[in-house]
Formats: C-alpha cells, structure tokens, sequence
C-alpha cells in the first residue's frame, strides 16, 4: 500500500508532467535546527548581498551556453508563467543565484517544481513561502526578520540556494539526505525522488 503522502508527492509530479498544472505547495515542515556562531555569520553574509542578478561569463562559450540554456528551459517553463518579461527574469535570477550557491539550476527547478509549483506566493500548510518554500524560521536567524521579503523572487531564491548548500555541506555533499533534510524528512525516499524525477525533465 501506498503511503499517502508519496501518493501526493507522485500525484504532484505526475501532474505537472502530464497536464503542465502547478500542484498545491508540499513542503514538509524543515525542522529548525541549531546553528554554530560561525556557521550562523557565514550564512547571514551568503545572504546579504543584495546585488543584482547579472551573471557574469569568462569566455564566449560559456555566454553562449548560458544563454542556449535560458532560451530552451523558457519554451519548457511557458506552460506555468506565460508572461515572457516574468518568465525571463525568474530564470535570469534561478541561474544567477544557483551558480552563487554551487547548485546545479536544473535541480533548483526541480525543488521548486515539487515544492510550490512555481507559485510565486504559495504558502504551505506548515507555513513555508514562496517558490522554494523558505520556512519563516530563516528570516529570523540569518536575515533582518521580514518574513514578507521571502516572497520576493531574488530574496525567496537566494534564501532556498543557501540553504540547500548548507544541508549539502552538512550532509558532505549526500544530495538524498540533504534533499530529505530541506524537505523535513531526512532518510525517507519519497521527497527526494520526486525532486530528482522533476530535475530530469530540465535537464532533458
């Protein structure tokens, strides 16, 4: 027998793949943990840089490649943001800040595929916000306290990269169990294999 909640976790990802609807927001509820002095200062600081989203390239190529990627995965992301301005600027500031974090933005997508649907101002039931479904807690130890601001695109973003790096580097790069731990249910399979069935279809 299915367990209900891999059913809404499936049924979620099947519905995006099948009919291009946005699923309610699922995010668990991602436990507050504590944090050490420095581990707190350093996020504060990955968080802080209100610079804008403009990537910056070391050679034609790679120019080239980034803006290959942006062209294509805006044809696939039409279907859930139709509004090409909208549309271009989310994927600008997704690529912006996944390479700021040393995320791959195929998976970032693919988080926040399974985890909001890619509803700007989705609210989970255990209080999560926005895309990435940064959980209030985070504004509290390593922002200014805003929980409104976790609704704007860049802030929501940067937010969810940081985080998901410091879970990956807590995990010592284990992408399973730091997927399970963003999500509030390290060691079970369900989350992180819906996120990683999501992943593939950006990286296609």
């Amino acid at each position: 027998m299915t367990h209900p909640r891999r059913r809404t976790l499936l049924a979620a990802v099947a519905a995006v793949v099948l009919t291009g609807r946005q699923p309610p927001a699922i995010a668990g509820a991602q436990a507050e943990e504590p944090l050490a002095d420095a581990v707190r200062t350093a996020l504060s600081a990955a968080i802080s840089s209100a610079a804008p989203p403009r990537p910056a390239f070391t050679s034609t190529e790679a120019r080239m490649g980034y803006l290959r990627w942006l062209a294509r995965t805006s044809d696939r992301l039409k279907r859930r943001k139709s509004e090409l301005h909208t549309r271009v600027e989310f994927l600008e500031t997704l690529w912006y800040e996944a390479q700021r974090a040393g995320l791959e933005p195929a998976l970032v997508l693919g988080l926040i595929q399974v985890e909001s649907g890619f509803r700007k101002y989705a609210i989970s039931v255990a209080g999560a916000r926005g895309y990435m479904q940064v959980m209030p807690f985070w504004a509290r130890l390593i922002g200014d306290g805003d929980v409104a601001r976790l609704f704007h695109t860049q802030t929501n973003l940067r937010f969810g990269c940081v985080i998901l790096r410091h879970y990956l580097d807590v995990e010592r790069g284990d992408l399973f169990l730091a997927l399970g731990r963003y999500n509030g249910s390290r060691g079970k399979a369900e989350y992180p294999n819906a996120v990683q069935a999501a992943r593939e279809q950006w990286l296609a």
